[in-house]
Order: structure tokens, then C-alpha cells, then sequence
């Protein structure tokens, strides 16, 4: 990758369709002061307060909110929100970074996704999040529901490049990217394969086909809760990708932190990360390389250029400290830069 290959990439985000189908949820901001603390006569216990309220796109929303800083040319949202206040306001925050709602399903009966996040307002760190308090769906996806996401799906087909399904809730069938909406994916990618069809997924990635698919490097090798710290070898992944694409029959994109991603389409590449200092949060980090990787895609990248976008805008993100990050095409090239000068511009295979 050299600048003024990244820059043709970058200068054809303007023209790129994106349709994002998941599970969108609200990120909900609690900014508490501990110095206002007071104790409830009630209870005795502690009355934490809140002095401001943030929110944004979350889960889902997350890749729009970075692919919305990518400035791609259209941007559409596809699932389910309640047909209550935090679905309003989750409208309203992806249509205040033009993305197109149209097909995002107000439900009735269920509720908007919520991952509420109290935070101490004056440590940015991750040592000042209290714990999280989500909200969730917990009865299946109706059918008739299901039906309604598969149709939006059809609707925006004509009318996109790239279709990235971010399936969030790990329970089966009760989000919005289900079984039976998972197979109507598979069944439309092999249909419309002018489309870049992207997935990631965070207990089902194993069960996409005719899809580009994107693990990390524990799901790759179905390696469930790793302890900090732990990593998995090169010749383990050498041999889960090829099992990998054989069974999704489609790309196949691992990440590996900071040590970058590992590619095949069909030949195995593996493309090194930034090495960064300071403190980082990964929060949202997979999110972001998703917007990054499937963008250049739709723009005309090989995978393994695709991956190194992805991994560039995801380095940005994770320096941006309690909140959920985002890049600018600007801040990609000079992040190329960076990348270069550490170790030169090849992928190795």
C-alpha cells in the first residue's frame, strides 16, 4: 500500500453504498460526579449522580458512526428498534450522521437495545467505568418480524455496493440477524455477488456462507472466554483460515489486536498492525476495522489492502479515550504514514 494508492481508495468512499442490517443499539452515557455522591436515607446505600447524559449509535450503530466519518456516499440502517424513547433518540442520532432510516423497523414489541454506561466524568480511563447495565431482547425474534428484516433487505439491494451484517446479541434468534435472516443472507450474497456481502458476528460467525467473514483470532479457532493477555499461535490460524473459507466460501478476515490480521482470498496474507504507546481502549475497535475494511472493498481494494485500512482506522479509534471512536480520511493517510515507517509497505504472506 503506498499514499497514492490509498488516496485513490479513499477519494472513491464518496460514490460507495453501504447498508448496515443488525442489531442496533443505544450507547447511553452516564457522566457521574463522585464528589456529589450522597447517601440514600432510605436505603443507606450510595446515590451516585449524574451530571450529564450522552448517547450514540452503538453495537451496529458503531460501524455507521464510523463509516459515517469515511464519508461514504449513502449509508442505510436495516433491523428493529423499539417504538420507545431510547429508539427515538437511536433515529435521531444515525439520521444526524446521514444515515438513512428508512428501513429500520420501529417494533412494539420489542425494545430498543440499550448498553447504559455510568462513568466517573472526571478519569477518561477505563478505570473510570462503573460496571454496564444492558437491555435486551430476552424472547425470540417473532417471524413475522423476521420476515419484515428479510424484505427491507430486498428493498435496498438494488440500490448498494456492500451489505455489512453486524450481529450482535449472542443468544440465538433474539436479535435481529437470526437464523432464518442469516440464511436469507447467505442465499442473497450468492445472488447479488456484484455486492460485497461482510460479516461479523459475535457467537455465530462459524454458521455464514457465500460472505466475507471476520473473527477474531479466539473465534477463529472457537476458543471461548481467553484469559487477558492470551494470543493464538500463527500455524493455529494458518489452519483455521483455510477451514474457515472452505465453509463460509467466501474471504476470510481474522484479527489479531495489535498484532494485525491474517487474510485469505484464497492465498493467505497477513498484514501487520500499528504499533501504538499510550493509554488505548478497545472499545469498538472490531467496529470500526469493519467500516474501514468494507468501504475500501466497495471501493475497489483486494482483501488484503481492505484489511489494512481496516486495521489503520482502528488503530485511530482505539487512542480516543470513554468514547466511541471514529477516523477521518485524513487521519487514515497519515496513519499509512506511521504504518510505513515501521516497517515497510508489504503484506507478508
Amino acid at each position: 500500500m503506498t499514499p497514492k494508492r490509498l488516496d485513490e481508495l479513499l477519494d472513491r468512499f464518496g460514490r460507495c453504498r453501504i447498508a448496515v442490517i443488525g442489531d442496533f443499539f443505544l450507547d447511553k452515557y452516564y457522566d457521574v460526579a463522585p464528589a456529589l455522591a450522597e447517601i440514600s436515607v432510605e436505603t443507606g446505600k450510595t446515590a451516585h449522580q449524574v451530571v450529564g447524559v450522552r448517547h450514540s449509535p452503538g453495537a451496529a450503530g458503531t460501524v455507521v458512526n464510523n463509516l459515517a466519518a469515511l464519508r461514504p456516499g449513502k449509508l442505510h440502517a436495516l433491523g428493529f428498534i423499539g417504538d420507545d424513547g431510547d429508539g427515538l433518540d437511536l433515529a435521531r442520532d444515525l439520521e444526524a450522521i446521514r444515515c438513512d432510516t428508512t428501513y429500520l423497523i420501529r417494533a412494539a414489541d420489542r425494545v430498543t437495545p440499550v448498553y447504559l454506561k455510568p462513568r466517573d466524568m472526571h478519569n477518561p480511563g477505563l478505570a473510570g467505568e462503573h460496571s454496564r447495565y444492558d437491555i435486551k431482547n430476552r424472547t425470540k425474534t417473532p417471524r413475522a418480524l423476521e420476515n419484515k428484516v428479510i424484505g427491507t433487505l430486498d428493498a435496498v439491494l438494488p440500490a448498494v455496493d456492500a451489505v455489512i451484517i453486524a450481529d450482535q446479541v449472542g443468544a440465538d434468534d433474539r436479535g435481529a440477524v437470526t437464523s432464518r435472516v442469516r440464511a436469507a443472507l447467505s442465499e442473497r450474497a450468492r445472488e447479488h455477488p456484484r455486492v460485497v456481502f461482510f460479516a461479523d458476528s459475535r457467537a455465530h460467525i462459524h454458521f455464514f456462507r457465500n460472505v466475507i467473514i471476520k473473527p477474531n483470532q479466539f473465534e477463529a479457532v472457537r476458543k471461548a472466554n481467553p484469559m487477558p493477555g492470551e494470543k493464538v499461535s500463527e500455524e493455529q490460524l494458518r489452519k483455521a483460515v483455510v477451514m474457515l473459507r472452505k465453509k463460509a466460501r467466501a474471504g476470510v478476515v481474522i484479527t489479531r489486536g495489535a498484532k494485525g490480521m491474517m487474510v485469505s482470498d484464497p492465498d493467505v496474507t497477513f498484514v501487520r498492525g500499528v504499533r501504538l504507546q499510550g493509554p488505548l481502549d478497545p472499545t469498538g475497535a472490531g467496529d470500526s476495522a469493519t467500516a474501514g475494511c468494507v468501504l475500501a472493498l466497495a471501493a475497489g481494494a483486494t482483501l488484503p489492502e481492505a484489511a489494512l485500512v481496516g486495521i489503520l482506522v482502528s488503530s485511530i479509534t482505539v487512542q480516543q479515550l470513554a468514547t466511541t471512536g471514529t477516523a477521518t480520511r485524513q487521519q487514515v493517510r497519515e496513519r499509512l504514514k506511521l504504518w510505513i515507517a515501521q516497517g515497510g509497505s508489504e503484506p507478508r504472506a
